[in-house]
């Protein structure tokens, strides 16, 4: 067998109709899994940057927005309210916002985790359709001869690793990513604990002052 008809483009063009369908749909999933996860490295690592800017002393950027719901929060009067009780609103006001940052940044997790699960049963899909279209190759030509079956064996094998090369980088890529945002996180949840601290005792501060 010549070696070209074993690069991906070949076995995709001597690919029977339901072959290429799949091979298309998950050269697709393929493509979109790498723009994903590099979009969720980007994300990911603008997150930590500012996190470990936070820990310096920077709060800039986009943890800006704590900063402005912290301060919102401490705007609101609340008859009655004791200084824990303030204090567990600032978290909480800061902690909706950080989940927010979150989310911009976990918001391609969720489609790679589908590419990872159902890129293995697309491409089975192809693989049980070129093993019965070697069959069927075998009953009209009622020959068992290599060069009757070998078409649609290696449009069944080719189906098999277009489905793992989609499968494998969007499974790594959701294991990593999820595990750095988790990591930011925890780092998150540390920053708001330290600004709702600062932000009251600013607070008190400015009262004392005012007095």
């Amino acid at each position: 067998m010549d070696m070209i008809t074993l690069s991906p483009l070949a076995l995709f063009v001597h690919a029977g109709l339901v072959g290429k369908a799949v091979m298309a749909i998950l050269l697709m999933a393929s493509i979109w899994c790498w723009i994903l996860i590099v979009e969720g490295i980007m994300a990911s690592f603008k997150l930590r940057r500012s996190l470990t800017k936070a820990g310096m002393g920077d709060v800039s950027g986009q943890l800006q927005t704590l900063i402005n719901a912290g301060q919102h929060a401490l705007t609101i009067h609340i008859e009655g309210e004791t200084v824990g009780e303030k204090r567990q609103r600032l978290v909480e006001a800061m902690g909706r916002e950080g989940r927010k940052l979150l989310s911009l940044a976990d918001q391609g997790l969720p489609t790679l985790a589908v590419i990872a699960s159902i890129s293995p049963f697309i491409g089975l899909l192809g693989t049980v359709w070129g093993i019965m279209s070697s069959f069927a190759d075998i009953a009209g030509s009622k020959d068992t001869s290599l060069a009757v079956v070998a078409p649609g064996i290696a449009e069944a094998l080719a189906a098999t690793a277009y489905g793992l090369a989609a499968a494998i980088p969007a499974s790594v890529g959701y294991s990593k990513l999820g595990a750095s945002l988790g990591r930011s996180a925890h780092d998150l949840n540390d920053v708001i604990d330290h600004l709702a601290v600062i932000l009251m005792s600013r607070s008190t501060a400015s009262k004392q002052g005012s007095l």
